[in-house]
């Protein structure tokens, strides 16, 4: 009796193993649009070429509320992630108010915000569609809609990038690389362009993660593949430059942040193999360094923090490191100043915000942390403030976080100690890992499967 009575909790033990560790099949939202939808037509669902789609009781000329703020891109207008003057942020949670909410197709995709209009780049699996959707800041109400068949099975959710705008045009990189820039009025596709037939781009494991970045009148984009990095112009698609890529490096999930070494502009990207620094002038090669990997994935961004350093973070078990990079005439070099372990700091998915001659970012085990330029900890945040994966920001004096579930943390912003203001859960969950955008007193946030826009009142 006893061996029967083991065996049979053997057995209980491994179906509940198996129930437990199973991935969760989420339900596809069909993203606020009723059965009606004009969409759903062979037209549009087979066509690979982006078409607008008509939305029901829209009409294209229905007028968006101007409203203040800008965040036109992935980290805002500068890349940052420190939002620009004028952002607002509440002094305790009861300032975080709801002001409108909708549901968005599965993944991790965040929007950029510019004159009132915010911008996502989404997935309906129902129409097996990449939709490019615009939204009202002011009321949440859909503006347009463009879309492209997109066959995709879901892989840790599908979307993962954040479009960039100049105010004119908006840009966004799909989940397999397909690059589309639509009039941002009226949502009417200006070109669109395939990576992988165009440069050979090898699709990241999870899909692509990265957020494209204009500059000059430029889309710029760390491709791997034949090129290491191209230009594109921003009207027509037509491509401005191409940097070689003869060690054959590859496409990952971080993106390309803008650093400038002595009085040379440069694009900055981690690859698969190393990371690379180009002329933002022509797209001519500088520099590369095979001293820093992630094994599995590569998200974090690299972070300039001053007189040609660079700060390189990641998960699995990675930790960091600090690079400097230095130009003699024509000749570049890299050194490898500082490692820290991930026990110091390392980063799974979010981009440590550089603010004040400080770091802030969340290490794995999600405890939040402030380091000095020369790595040394200034303060946690302990086993009393964990945020997980989640994404944060600097506006208005404060750090904005979310974790993983959802709820949403205020923090004063010192480099003497760690100064919760107070928390409220602002989304459902699971997984609200997209990053935040802010622009004036609106906050906006996601999980898996949900999109809200939040008012900040001073209180």
């Amino acid at each position: 009796m006893p061996t029967l009575l083991g065996v049979i909790g053997m057995v209980a033990l491994c179906l509940w193993g198996r129930s437990y560790f199973a991935p969760v099949d989420v339900a596809p939202r069909d993203l606020g649009v009723n059965s009606k939808h004009t969409a759903r037509t062979a037209a549009i669902t087979g066509s690979t070429s982006a078409a607008l789609i008509p939305l029901p009781g829209v009409s294209a000329n229905t007028p968006v509320p101007p409203m203040p703020g800008d965040w036109s891109c992935f980290r805002g207008p500068d890349r940052s992630n420190v939002a620009p003057p004028g952002a607002v942020v509440a002094n305790t949670a009861d300032g975080i108010q709801p002001a409108w909410q909708v549901g968005v197709g599965e993944g991790y995709a965040a929007p950029c915000i510019k004159d009132g209009r915010v911008f996502l780049l989404d997935h309906d699996s129902s129409t097996e569609q990449d939709v490019l959707r615009c939204f009202a800041l002011a009321d949440g109400h859909e503006v347009w809609r463009t879309g492209y068949s997109a066959n995709i099975k879901r892989n840790h959710g599908v979307s993962r990038t954040i479009p960039a705008t100049d105010g004119k045009s908006v840009v966004a990189l799909g989940p397999k690389c397909v690059v589309l820039c639509v009039d941002t009025e009226t949502g009417k596709p200006k070109w669109q362009l395939d990576l992988v037939e165009k440069f050979g781009v090898t699709v990241p494991e999870w899909y692509a993660g990265e957020c494209l970045l204009i500059d000059d009148g430029k889309v710029i984009i760390a491709t791997g593949g034949s090129s290491l990095f191209i230009a594109l112009d921003l009207e027509t698609g037509k491509v401005a430059w191409q940097t070689p890529n003869p060690k054959g490096w590859a496409m990952t999930h971080s993106s390309i942040c803008p650093v400038t070494i002595g009085t040379e502009k440069t694009y900055v990207y981690c690859f698969n193999s190393g990371v690379a620094g180009i002329s933002a002038k022509d797209g001519h090669f500088l520099w590369d360094t095979d001293k820093w990997t992630v094994n599995t994935a590569t998200v974090p961004t690299p972070v300039p923090v001053g007189d040609g350093r660079i700060f390189l973070s990641g998960g699995y078990n990675a930790g960091s490191l600090f690079i400097r990079v230095t130009q003699n005439g024509p000749t570049w070099s890299v050194k490898e100043e500082q490692r820290l372990g991930p026990e110091v700091f390392g980063s799974d998915q979010q981009t440590p915000i550089l603010f004040q001659n400080h770091l802030y970012g969340v290490r794995p085990g999600g405890e939040l942390v402030c380091l000095d330029l020369n790595g040394k900890q200034c303060w946690t945040s302990g086993t009393g403030g964990r945020f997980g994966t989640g994404p944060y920001l600097i506006a208005d004096g404060k750090m904005v976080l979310l974790n993983d579930q959802g709820t949403m943390t205020l923090v004063a912003i010192n480099d003497q100690s760690y100064k919760p203001l107070g928390s409220k859960p602002v989304l459902k969950g699971p997984e609200a890992w997209g990053p935040i955008s802010i622009a004036g007193d609106r906050v906006i946030v996601r999980d898996a499967n949900t999109m809200a826009c939040l008012k900040m009142v001073k209180t």
